[in-house]
């Protein structure tokens, strides 16, 4: 019996758009940071507290898309975590890269945590691999940007990278939710 309101296919059908954009967002918005990232300015700061936002918006779109059941219960949590990152993000840019590091990896390793309860949930609907994978290089990466703000010179760019690195997966999920629905 599955947890799911929505037929497996047509939920298969909305991440993979889902994905699609995430992946599109990612891209566009490290592009962005990665050319701002020198200092903490408005524009910087604006993108770093927009991208957990952004996760907002895409969890309660891929919650509404999916149902009820387990998964949704964790989509809900990372809403949580994220709206918390952004207020967090907004707060530590006063206090410079190393406060901004530590919120974000704080931020990356549990939101990761909770996107490997999602994608091992939904292995099922095919294509979560990806997902799962991200999820515990999330882990990992936000771990690195504790260690980071610990030193000197710490720097932005990182978190471009950490953004294209996610949109890569989820386009490469995105690829395989479309082969596994077309099965």
């Amino acid at each position: 019996m599955t947890t799911d309101t929505v037929p497996a296919a047509g939920h298969a059908q909305a991440l993979r758009r889902l994905y699609f954009v995430r992946f599109a967002f990612a891209l566009v918005w490290a592009g962005l940071l990665f050319a701002t990232a020198s200092s903490l300015g408005p524009v910087s700061i604006a993108l770093l507290v927009l991208y957990p936002l952004f996760d907002v918006v895409a969890a309660v779109l891929d919650a509404r898309s999916a149902g009820a059941g387990r998964p949704v219960t964790a989509l809900w949590v990372n809403v949580a975590i994220s709206l918390l990152a952004a207020a967090g993000l907004a707060v530590a840019a006063s206090s410079g890269i190393p406060g901004v590091l530590r919120v974000w990896g704080s931020w990356a390793i549990v939101a990761g945590l909770v996107q490997l309860v999602v994608g091992a949930a939904r292995r099922g609907l095919g294509g979560q691999w990806p997902m799962i994978l991200s999820g515990a290089i999330s882990v990992v990466a936000g771990t690195s940007f504790l260690v980071q703000a610990t030193m000197d010179g710490a720097a932005l760019t990182a978190l471009a990278g950490y953004a294209t690195l996610g949109g890569i997966f989820f386009l490469v999920s995105a690829l395989r939710l479309r082969s596994s629905t077309s099965r």
